[in-house]
């Protein structure tokens, strides 16, 4: 295949990937904008349970009764201990009979303030609407597809970009004196440049949490024994707390009943000046990620900044430690996906981080519009305007190497690929109205943009 057959083709399937991705750039670009700042949507939140007098504190221990009083028949899951003296405990619930979960934010003196759905928090409705469109399953599927496509389009707009001998205006700069047509394209292009490395690393970052490409990883994990313990981070749109250890949890129902070790525990937490938030699990108690807890007590740090986090446990007979996981401690394999997730969260390293974050955003929302002008500026009237197919399809070695690889890095696209290629080339391309409208039919050459 010759190098003016190969640039066609994959022009075709940069305008075929962003035709998908668009629409979907733009709504998870702006949703992950948002979740960027998680902690302070959540600070925001709780603006109520903070800030308060520190005089005159109580026990936790004291705490927990007044939030399992305020939940009769509840069951006690965690304590988070205040990030700042005066701020209120936060005490996690389970609500009798399967009705889902509470946080219960208690004053220092032991007074309820309020309560909040965790599944209905700010930070979590977006967080559910950037991975699966609150759709479930199925728009977790969709989401995995258009991160998929995502890359295709960053990978064949590199190539499209590619100099090819021409200067530095139009490909590092635009060209802003040059008419609109060359503006639009000059945007397109030089913006698409720069956001390549960081999109790609956002995308990447990504495939842990989705629900084909991660289930593959996990699976993989675990099957290939290099990593001992179960994974840090949920995997499509699996729910948490959907188990827990009932015989070991038997105690945890009744307020003041067996809870004199929390005190214990928390004053532990404090000692070990873990990075908020900061949590005391009782033993049987449920984990966002992984088994329950166990006939252990445990005290774990979950920030956000993965790198951070520890884990210990203790026996709750003997007070004595059992174990201290730190990130240090993780495999090599789990420690990558770890800085990853915190990158792709804004949190690795702090506001600079975020704002990272918000610059990839902005200049894929860039990329999309631009896009888009340049698709209706060039469009033909009663076509779609997709580029055209080269005159030669013989030879399509090099494109095939690049959809190989892809594919083998991608399973979703890789399935819809194969779909979309039966579809149009066993029934599309034989309809002629159709074929002519889709840009089916080998034509001239037509210059990009």
């Amino acid at each position: 295949m010759d190098a003016t057959a190969l640039y066609r083709t994959i022009w075709r399937w940069h305008f075929y990937a962003a035709l998908f991705v668009v629409p979907m750039v733009l709504l998870l670009a702006l949703s992950g904008s948002v979740y960027l700042f998680k902690p302070q949507l959540d600070r925001w939140e709780e603006h109520d349970f903070r800030g308060l007098s520190a005089a005159g504190a109580i026990s936790p221990n004291r705490q927990l009764d007044a939030a399992l009083a305020a939940a009769p028949g509840a069951s006690f899951y965690s304590y988070r201990l205040p990030e700042h003296p005066g701020d209120a405990a936060m005490i996690h619930l389970g609500l009798p009979g399967g009705r889902g979960m509470l946080d219960v934010f208690v004053s220092p003196q032991g007074r309820v303030l309020g309560s909040l759905d965790p599944e209905q928090r700010l930070s979590e409705t977006v967080k559910r609407f950037h991975g699966s469109l609150m759709l479930g399953r199925a728009g977790d599927w969709l989401v995995e597809l258009a991160a998929s496509w995502a890359i295709v389009m960053i990978v064949t707009g590199l190539y499209l970009w590619w100099p090819r001998g021409r200067g530095l205006a139009g490909v590092i700069w635009p060209r802003l004196r040059a008419g609109p047509r060359v503006f639009w394209r000059d945007l397109h292009a030089v913006t698409g440049f720069w956001v390549a490395g960081l999109a790609l690393v956002m995308l990447l970052t990504g495939l842990p949490w989705a629900g084909v490409w991660g289930s593959a990883f996990a699976a993989a994990r675990a099957e290939l024994g290099l990593v001992a313990g179960p994974q840090n981070w949920k995997v499509g749109a699996q729910a948490v707390h959907a188990d827990h250890d009932h015989a070991a949890m038997v105690h945890v129902h009744t307020a003041g009943q067996n809870f004199a070790p929390l005190s214990l525990w928390v004053s532990e937490a404090e000692a070990r000046n873990l990075a908020f938030p900061v949590l005391v699990l009782p033993p049987g108690a449920p984990q966002a990620f992984g088994p329950p807890t166990g006939k252990v007590w445990t005290v774990k740090s979950e920030a956000q900044n993965r790198p951070l986090m520890e884990t210990l446990t203790f026996d709750p007979a003997t007070g004595a430690e059992l174990s201290h996981e730190r990130f240090a401690d993780k495999h090599p394999i789990d420690r990558l996906v770890n800085y990853g997730i915190a990158w792709h969260e804004g949190q690795l390293f702090g506001l600079a981080n975020q704002l990272v974050g918000v610059a990839t955003a902005l200049m894929l929302i860039t990329l999309a519009v631009s896009g888009f002008v340049m698709w209706r500026r060039r469009k033909p009237t009663g076509l779609l305007g997709a580029p055209p197919l080269p005159p030669t399809l013989a030879r399509l070695r090099g494109a095939a190497a690049i959809a190989l690889a892809l594919a083998a890095l991608l399973p979703l696209m890789a399935l819809s690929l194969a779909v979309m290629l039966a579809l149009e080339r066993l029934v599309l391309a034989r309809i002629p109205a159709t074929a002519r409208w889709l840009g089916l039919r080998p034509a001239g050459l037509a210059t990009n943009g």
